[in-house]
């Protein structure tokens, strides 16, 4: 990949997660087919994995690596140009395989939706007992994409994005967290739980890496701090 245009990085990544995301292919499910260009051979993420963001090392090296430059709230947002929750294999949704993915005993019934279950919301350490409870949350927010160059971008190649469970941009958290953060980034909302902040500022790194979005200066300096606290 050394040497290669980020327009075209972005398109492979986007050509790859594109089999996860109702582009003509459907996933198995039990396993994923397909990866990014940071995602080590022999290491493609299993549906139901929570796919590991790379160590802080490799994030620090990421990071330095991005686009740093003030954001412009671009007009014409709207969460409907990035199609979700999109079917990955038989009935079952993405939110429903990210639900049985991240929870503890999972039930579901026939239309593969989780009636019964345990979650642990890693932003604020809460435990969760009901599904209802649960929000899926996009580690890079869809606006956040959308004002760091998704806009850009086509309706297939969002819908990728919105639905990727390949690299670490879905995860199920506490209702409360998720919309607490909103369409935040790291320099305006940070995970109550302290703890987490190595893995979180590892996770949006790697996503805006791999999709080659821009970082703010606010955004790309409370990363390198959260950064700080990995291996602490």
């Amino acid at each position: 990949m050394i040497g290669m245009t980020r327009h075209l990085r972005r398109t492979l990544v986007l050509t790859a997660v594109s089999a996860l995301a109702g582009l003509g292919l459907t996933a198995a499910p039990a396993t994923a087919t397909t990866a990014g260009p940071h995602t080590p051979a022999g290491q493609i993420p299993s549906l139901r994995e929570l796919p590991e963001p790379p160590d802080a090392v490799k994030a620090r090296e990421l990071l330095a690596d991005l686009v740093v430059a003030d954001e412009d709230d671009v007009p014409g947002y709207s969460r409907t140009k990035f199609p979700h929750w999109i079917t990955q294999y038989g009935t079952c949704d993405t939110r429903e395989v990210v639900l049985q993915r991240d929870g503890q005993d999972v039930v579901q019934d026939d239309q593969c939706r989780s009636i019964s279950g345990t979650w642990y919301s890693e932003y604020d350490g809460k435990p969760v007992a009901s599904a209802s409870g649960i929000d899926i949350d996009h580690v890079v927010p869809l606006k956040e994409a959308w004002r760091s160059g998704a806009s850009q971008w086509t309706t297939p190649e969002r819908r990728a994005f919105a639905n990727d469970l390949v690299h670490s941009q879905l995860i199920a958290v506490s209702a409360g967290s998720n919309r607490a953060k909103g369409d935040k980034d790291p320099g305006n909302w940070k995970p109550p739980l302290q703890s987490y902040w190595c893995t979180y500022s590892r996770a949006w790194i790697s996503v805006k890496a791999n999709y080659q979005l821009t970082a703010n200066p606010a955004e790309a300096a409370a990363l390198s701090e959260m950064l700080d606290t990995c291996g602490t």
